[in-house]
């Protein structure tokens, strides 16, 4: 069982995202020697945009690691503010580029539709997976598991079975896709990258006694199944 999250502050988030990309390497790296293959689920947004900038100069054999989101807005992949989009413009270039990645925005009309096909793809993911790095929104959403939203309580369920599940913002694209939180906690560890004043705030109350659906990230951080650090600078 995982102890207590480990909250890292670092000086700046050049320094924070140089340190988490050498740590995912060194984790991927580690991945691959043992079992051949390695497996990275990321979010968007733009706290992670510095750390995809260092972690595709990293010295990792890319060809052997699988990339995954672990939510999507329902939009489509060449979109502005597509998750899929970000990372095929910032971490898979260069050798990068070599990885295999799986996306989850599907031809299905709505994200509830598309669910069950886009939960299909990560049959090919190698799980557990060896690191995930979720964000953390000023509301406590983490991945699209929104405060709020109708399929919340079911998502937020640890005994329910890993999958996808379809999930709505309250900003715009308000149609989202997430793994649910069995699906997120089915890995080696887990890193919540936050930065600002005010989600250091946000942190500090989602750490608070409350409700999990008040605030989704909870959830995570409250868990005893896998090991989380949360990594934050101003």
């Amino acid at each position: 069982m995982s102890s207590e999250p480990l909250a890292l502050k670092f000086s700046d988030m050049d320094a924070l995202s140089s340190a988490l990309a050498e740590r995912i390497a060194a984790s991927l790296n580690a991945a691959i020697a043992s079992r051949g293959l390695a497996s990275l689920v990321v979010s968007g947004g733009n706290s992670p945009v510095r750390l995809f900038e260092r972690l595709r100069v990293q010295n990792i054999d890319w060809s052997r690691l699988c990339v995954a989101l672990a939510d999507e807005r329902w939009v489509e992949p060449t979109a502005v503010g597509s998750n899929e989009k970000l990372v095929r413009d910032v971490l898979l270039q260069g050798p990068a580029a070599a990885a295999r990645f799986l996306g989850l925005k599907n031809a299905a009309p709505t994200p509830d539709m598309g669910a069950v096909s886009a939960w299909e793809t990560f049959a090919r993911v190698p799980r557990p997976f060896d690191a995930v790095v979720l964000g953390m929104g000023d509301d406590g959403h983490t991945a699209s598991l929104f405060p709020r939203s109708p399929n919340l309580l079911s998502a937020l369920n640890p005994a329910a079975v890993a999958g996808c599940v379809g999930m709505w913002s309250p900003v715009a694209p308000h149609p989202r896709l997430s793994l649910n939180l069995s699906a997120l906690l089915d890995a080696r560890r887990i890193v919540v990258l936050i930065s600002g004043a005010g989600k250091w705030r946000t942190y500090a109350a989602a750490s608070e006694a409350g409700p999990i659906e008040d605030m989704p990230v909870r959830a995570v951080l409250r868990q005893t199944r896998t090991p989380v650090d949360v990594m934050w600078a101003p």
